[in-house]
């Protein structure tokens, strides 16, 4: 017997799919096909279905250009993605996160990547000028982040990964790096750290602010000495932490017990350490934040404080949704809250 061929043949070549060719194939009218894919209460469940299943298999995508004609959306929500280069893998997870959470939907994800020098306000003014997208996504917040005025004073559509000090509340996911700094220090004390150290991040950037402060109300509570580095960050290039580590390893001003907010600054100050010749859980001891396997699978015993960027993704493309199909709803605002890995 042979092998039907699939209702995707039938169509010709270099031919795009439209309601018209699914209309065609099912034998119902236009505006009943059109109804369906958009789930229209008053078209039954068993047309709604066939209607699904033929444009699944010929492989339909709804025009976008038509819609944006008719309904004024784009049905494209925007991330804006910023390097973090202290991060393995940081913006996979996210996307990965956000995809997830628009599954489903009519909606889809572009990234909008903003690698170079220019000012943070660029891809913002020029996806809401030009009308790219329905709602936007990003991260790396300021305490009074331009981006945040402009598109609050616009009414338009979108969700932060990091908080801000506006008055006026918005959404946002973030995770909370003051309990991070906080859970570090105190790890590092227990261990029997004399002299514990964090690399922060740039001041500009809020959770600059609430790290530093975790990391120092742990040195007021516990009396331990500390270290606050003032000639590198979190941001520096990693050949400079290199650098930077193998100094501090030649002086008596050395901490025994570093927090590695990143996964790559982790390997940065290892490495500089080594070079210096000390060695790990010898001359000091490792707290760090991991986002990813890679940190256990170079050292199973090392201490760390996981941070869920996908999950950070997902949350913040529900966010995103309910804003646009409810815009009057309060700001949904969600700290997560860090989860701590020591080995026994």
């Amino acid at each position: 017997m042979a092998k039907k061929a699939p209702i995707s043949d039938l169509i010709p070549s270099g031919t795009r799919p439209t309601q018209q060719t699914i209309a065609d194939m099912t034998g119902l009218a236009v505006t009943t096909v059109s109804k369906a894919l958009r789930s229209d209460p008053k078209i039954s469940e068993k047309t709604r279905l066939l209607v699904e299943k033929v444009a699944k298999e010929v492989g339909y995508v709804p025009d976008r250009a038509a819609q944006r004609l008719r309904t004024g959306k784009t049905h494209v929500i925007s991330l804006i993605l910023d390097p973090h280069n202290e991060i393995l893998g940081f913006g996979n997870s996210m996307i990965t996160g956000i995809v997830e959470a628009l599954q489903g939907t009519n909606y889809h994800l572009n990234i909008t990547p903003h690698f170079t020098p220019g000012h943070i306000m660029e891809p913002v003014v020029n996806i809401v000028r030009n009308g790219l997208a329905d709602g936007l996504i990003f991260s790396r917040t300021r305490a009074l982040d331009e981006r945040v005025r402009f598109l609050s004073e616009r009414d338009f559509p979108f969700v932060t990964h990091g908080r801000t000090e506006f008055s006026k509340q918005h959404n946002f996911v973030d995770y909370d790096n003051e309990a991070f700094a906080y859970q570090a220090v105190m790890r590092l004390v227990a261990k029997g750290c004399n002299k514990v150290c964090i690399l922060l991040p740039l001041s500009k950037f809020t959770f600059y602010q609430h790290m530093r402060y975790g990391f120092m109300r742990a040195v007021r509570e516990t009396g331990v000495d500390h270290l606050l580095p003032e000639d590198v960050s979190l941001d520096s290039p990693s050949d400079q932490l290199v650098a930077w580590a193998k100094g501090l390893a030649g002086t008596d001003a050395m901490p025994d017990g570093i927090i590695c907010p990143g996964e790559t600054s982790y390997f940065a100050v290892e490495n500089g350490f080594a070079a210096g010749g000390k060695r790990q859980e010898q001359d000091y001891c490792v707290v760090a934040k991991s986002v990813s396997a890679v940190l256990p699978l170079n050292n199973p015993n090392l201490d760390l404080i996981a941070e869920d960027v996908k999950e950070a993704g997902f949350l913040m493309g529900q966010s995103l949704l309910e804003v646009l199909s409810s815009p009057e709803k309060a700001p949904r605002q969600i700290l997560q809250e860090p989860t701590l890995k020591f080995p026994i």
